[in-house]
């Protein structure tokens, strides 16, 4: 009985020890519990997306080591668009002189027909048979002939275009088309991967691959409304009209124009959000041309010395420098000189932004205008109209 008190007592006494001991190196000296190096803490990434993911690569490497995979998903609805126009060029000025046909007659002529032909691209959006593209890859163009990755193609009739922003709806009669998946480009950010694929200089189907530069790129001068993406990935003639895709494979963009001094691709092209593209292909579609708001008015941006003229305190707003008697803001009593600081309780500092807010109205709707006239507030109601055509005020 003795033996076991004191054997249990031994326990107990080891186990204290153990555990004061254990005490002493966690509190006073924890270096002991460590190796000789340096402890590094680092913030790991989190689990990679299925956009990031891909099984091991090269040499144990992870990572999207290739993008075939989209590649393949899109570029199917790509296509190559030839347009041939007939063009009028002189040849010999001196044929057209009345004293020359006098003494000739007027047999000969100075000037000789010919047939100009272009490249381009497009993307298949519908098993209906509806392709977009640019405008200008099919302005004029007396014939236009589509030809599909797989060998097929096709004589295309124009559905309708939009000269403001450069896109254009075309329609060809082939069944069984490849049609690519609409991406979201309002999700879009600086550093995706994007992947071009169009017809550069006629060598054929290609694609290049970059990354998004920049987004809501605008005040460019190329296009009346502008909206956009910019991108590194490389555009050349021909890619006009192309898909620019995501690294799932869906349309993000339609190629569109690119920044260059020597003509080919220098690492900044811009191509249109496929967001605004699918809406001017909807109104295409259904009313054979974009419906949007105007309000008969020319603005301007308002500068520092434009502020100071008018008593302003900032330069927040637009100056309307003119207004269109009889239009909308005619009848709504705007007047030209004033500044329109909101619209619809937005704040408007550009020009370019307000003809933006007004063309996105519906005709019809009412739209409220605040701002400044002659130093003080005022505030106009304004029934917007439809924006005729070739209208070159908004």
């Amino acid at each position: 009985m003795a033996i076991g008190k004191s054997l249990s007592f031994l326990l107990r006494a080891v186990t204290t020890g153990l555990a004061l001991a254990f005490l002493y190196i966690l509190f006073v000296q924890p270096s002991l519990l460590r190796g000789t190096g340096n402890v590094v803490e680092v913030k790991e990434s989190p689990a990679p997306t299925p956009v990031q993911a891909a099984s091991p690569g090269i040499a144990g490497m992870s990572g999207p080591v290739s993008y075939a995979d989209a590649v393949a998903r899109a570029m199917p609805a790509v296509v190559n668009i030839q347009t041939a126009k007939v063009i009028t060029r002189r040849v010999y000025p001196l044929l057209d002189d009345p004293i020359f046909q006098h003494f000739f007659g007027k047999r000969l002529s100075g000037t000789k027909k010919e047939i100009q032909t272009s490249l381009g691209s497009g993307v298949i959006i519908s098993s209906q048979g509806y392709i977009l593209t640019n405008n200008h890859v099919i302005s004029g163009a007396d014939e236009i002939e589509v030809l599909l990755g797989d060998g097929r193609s096709a004589s295309a009739t124009v559905v309708g275009v939009d000269a403001d922003t450069d896109l254009a709806i075309l329609r060809v009669a082939i069944d069984r088309l490849p049609t690519i998946v609409i991406g979201d480009s309002k999700t879009l950010r600086v550093g995706d991967i994007a992947m071009a694929i169009g017809n550069p200089f006629g060598v054929g189907q290609t694609v290049t691959l970059g990354i998004i530069s920049a987004t809501g790129r605008d005040h460019l001068g190329i296009n009346t409304y502008e909206d956009f993406i910019q991108t590194d990935a490389a555009i050349n003639p021909g890619n006009s009209g192309g898909a620019l895709i995501n690294a799932r494979g869906e349309l993000i963009g339609i190629n569109s124009a690119i920044y260059s001094r020597s003509g080919g691709s220098q690492g900044i092209g811009f191509a249109i959000p496929v967001n605004m593209a699918k809406g001017v292909m909807k109104q295409i579609i259904e009313h054979g041309h974009v419906v949007r708001g105007w309000l008969g008015i020319e603005a301007q941006d308002l500068t520092a010395d434009l502020a100071q003229s008018l008593n302003l305190d900032s330069t927040h707003g637009v100056l309307i420098s003119g207004v269109l008697r009889g239009g909308p803001a005619d009848e709504a009593g705007i007047l030209p000189g004033d500044v329109v600081q909101t619209i619809n309780g937005q704040p408007v500092n550009e020009a370019q932004q307000a003809m933006k807010l007004i063309s996105e109205e519906h005709p019809d709707a009412m739209v409220q205008l605040e701002g400044s006239r002659q130093g003080k507030p005022f505030t106009a109601q304004a029934k917007i109209s439809q924006r005729p055509t070739a209208a070159a005020t908004d």
